[in-house]
């Protein structure tokens, strides 16, 4: 975690396939055959740009969640969507789920936290991570993949992976968390 956030480490565990994915949906569902329910989920590993960025996603996951006014059926497509930046579940797979070719992915849980009346209010357990690593390395396991020992970092190709900038386009490092961010507080807004 970067020293300037005091934002504990987001339920996001990194890992790395023995092969490139040749079928992501095959991947996805052996995943979905042994995870306990609809808060975990695969998703692309450059689509997640910090810790902050991840909790953002989760914290307008949950006001939509206990709104009901959650535009996907289940907290994982929700989840996907927004940090897309799109209102459209298509799109948000295509943008932040696993790709034919993908050689690493997040293992994510959304914990259920209580959101209270803003983000500023939330507390964060700051031993949430390794509240659930044990069911992480599980899946894991489950995958036949290996941990990756790193944490979420903003880069152009992440940004492009979800529609922020087109290929060939960068922006200075110094701008990459803002950029992620901004994407993802137009999921409403873009079509």
């Amino acid at each position: 975690m970067e020293k300037s956030h005091r934002v504990p480490w987001f339920p996001a565990w990194g890992i790395k396939f023995q092969d490139p994915i040749d079928d992501p949906m095959e991947k996805v569902n052996q995943f979905n055959e042994w995870r306990p329910n609809e808060r975990w989920f695969l998703m692309a590993f450059d689509v997640a740009a910090s810790e902050v960025h991840l909790w953002t996603v989760w914290h307008a996951l949950r006001r939509r969640e206990v709104s009901g006014k959650m535009t996907a059926r289940t907290p994982d497509a929700e989840f996907l969507r927004i940090l897309s930046g799109t209102h459209q579940i298509r799109t948000a797979f295509e943008r932040a789920g696993l790709t034919k070719g993908d050689e690493q992915a997040w293992i994510i849980h959304i914990p259920e936290l209580e959101i209270g009346t803003g983000f500023a209010n939330i507390e964060i357990p700051r031993d949430i991570f390794n509240e659930n690593t044990k069911q992480a390395e599980r899946l894991q396991l489950h995958l036949e993949a290996s941990l990756v020992v790193k944490r979420p970092m903003p880069s152009n190709e992440g940004l492009v992976r979800i529609g922020s900038l087109n290929e060939g386009e960068r922006i200075p490092s110094e701008y990459m968390e803002n950029t992620f961010l901004n994407h993802a507080a137009m999921a409403d807004m873009n079509g």
